[in-house]
Parts: structure tokens; C-alpha cells; sequence
């Protein structure tokens, strides 16, 4: 007999050593009912990540679904200040519940538990995981339709974990037009595509900004390459957002529930074609 290379894939042999794909997916509270997990993800910081979550939860919730948003950026939470949402999230004998936004979104991020909301969270990769991992188990989303999970940039422990620990229905990958974005994009894709994730399209934020005095859509990071990417990849461009003076506003205000505009209406539509 050969010597066992523990490479299953090449082997026809029955033995104690091959196993099944472990499936590390954890339950969520018990108390919870989520039917449908969307993961937000870049594989850099800056790209407007946040405020592509924030949109879709509300888009769903004027569609009349029941939304959450988990904010998992611990380190860079921005969920809570989008909604207007300060003060600490409640517990009870059961678990932890989240806060309502206006419309009634729930949410919840590392933010609605700290005494200060500006206080930095000098955490390491493992406790930071911990934490997103706990968002998921021990916070009771109670009847949501859409649960959006709004990533920290790159590939590190939270997107692993989030990948491992939550049964993500999809992810959608935010984009802007700088030509670098082939490679943060594929990087994306990539972790994506190991972890059996399904990919419902990419989103180009910042794609152009449109003059006030003669309407000309002007390409302010130069000429989008989002289309020649996703033609790589196989994927759909599911928005191309503008660079929007009344989006900063509405964000600042805490109001982003207020926005106006369809950019975003083509991954709202991908969302809900999940159910």
C-alpha cells in the first residue's frame, strides 16, 4: 500500500482518514428567525462599504421587508451613525436585542456597546472575531427577512469568520473605478469562490459625479473598469453609484432612511430574488 498523502481527492480508498467537508456554520439565537444573509464586502477600506449596506437595508425595508444590518467592522463602525442611532443596545434574560432604526431596521454594532460610541476598539483579530461571532448568536434578530452584514475591508479573521460562522445566502462586492480595483476585486472574488459563497454582483460606488450647471456625468477617479472586471469574473455590475453631495448630507445627518434615487435598485432587486 502507498503511503497516505491525507489528499482525499486523488485517493479511492476507504479508510478512517477521509471525511466529509466540515460544516462549521453556527446557529443563530434561538430566538431569532433570519431567512436570507447578505454579506457587504471590498477588499479595501474606503470604497463606501457601509453606506452600500445601509442603502439596501433601507431599500428592503421600503420594499416592506423586515431588515437587519450587522455592523461586523469593529474596529471601524459606521452603521449606527448612518441611522441616526446612539445609546446602548438592551439585554434581558433571554439575550441581547438590537435597536430599531427610524423605519424599523434593526441594527446592531460594536458602537451600541460601549459608554462612549467614540472610544477606539483596541482589539486583536481573534477577540474581534469573537465579537461578530457573538453579534450572530447571542443578538436576538427577531423575524428579518434580510440580514446585511456589513464587512470589514480585505480577508482577514472577521470575513473568515462571518464566512465560516453564518450561513451566508450572498455577498455583494463594492467596487470604486480606479484601475487597481481588478486586483482588490479578484482578491474578493477569490475568498469568496474557496469558501462556497455565492456572489450576486459587484456595486461601483464613486463611479462619476454630475455637473449642476450642464447635467455631464464627469469621471472624477478616470474611466471605470468595473464592466471589464466583472466580464472576468462572470459577475453583474448591479449599480454604478454616483458621488452625491445629498448621500454625504443625508449620512452626516444620520439620516441615510431619507435618501432619494434608484442607483441601488438593481442590487435590491438581486437581494430579493433570493426568497
Amino acid at each position: 500500500m502507498s503511503e497516505c498523502t491525507h489528499d482525499c481527492s486523488s485517493c479511492s480508498a476507504n479508510c478512517s482518514s477521509r471525511n466529509k467537508p466540515q460544516d462549521l456554520h453556527e446557529p443563530p439565537h434561538q430566538l431569532s428567525h433570519i431567512k436570507k444573509v447578505i454579506g457587504i464586502v471590498s477588499g479595501k477600506g474606503g470604497v463606501g462599504k457601509s453606506m452600500t449596506s445601509a442603502m439596501l437595508a433601507t431599500l428592503m425595508r421600503r420594499r416592506d421587508y423586515a431588515v437587519g444590518v450587522l455592523d461586523a467592522d469593529v474596529t471601524g463602525p459606521s452603521i449606527p451613525k448612518l441611522f441616526g442611532i446612539h445609546g446602548r443596545a438592551m439585554a434581558d434574560e433571554n439575550g441581547c436585542w438590537p435597536i430599531k432604526s427610524r423605519t424599523g431596521i434593526d441594527v446592531m454594532s460594536v458602537n451600541l456597546l460601549l459608554d462612549n460610541e467614540e472610544d477606539p476598539v483596541v482589539w486583536r483579530g481573534p477577540v474581534i472575531a469573537g465579537a461578530v461571532k457573538q453579534f450572530w448568536q447571542e443578538v436576538i434578530w427577531k423575524d428579518v427577512d434580510f440580514l446585511f452584514v456589513d464587512m470589514p475591508p480585505g480577508t482577514g479573521d472577521v470575513p473568515l469568520t462571518v464566512f465560516q460562522t453564518l450561513p451566508v445566502d450572498g455577498i455583494i462586492v463594492v467596487a470604486s473605478p480606479q484601475e487597481l480595483v481588478s486586483l482588490i476585486v479578484t482578491k474578493a472574488v477569490k475568498m469568496a469562490e474557496m469558501m462556497n459563497i455565492p456572489i450576486l454582483g459587484i456595486v461601483e460606488n464613486m463611479s462619476y459625479i454630475t455637473c449642476p450647471d450642464c447635467g455631464k456625468k464627469i469621471s472624477v477617479f478616470g474611466e471605470s473598469h468595473v464592466d471589464e472586471v466583472a466580464a472576468k469574473h462572470g459577475l453583474k455590475v448591479l449599480a454604478k453609484m454616483p458621488i452625491d453631495p445629498r448621500l454625504a448630507q443625508n449620512a452626516d445627518q444620520g439620516v441615510i432612511e431619507a435618501f432619494e434615487g434608484d442607483y441601488l435598485d438593481g442590487a435590491a432587486d438581486a437581494v430579493e430574488a433570493l426568497l
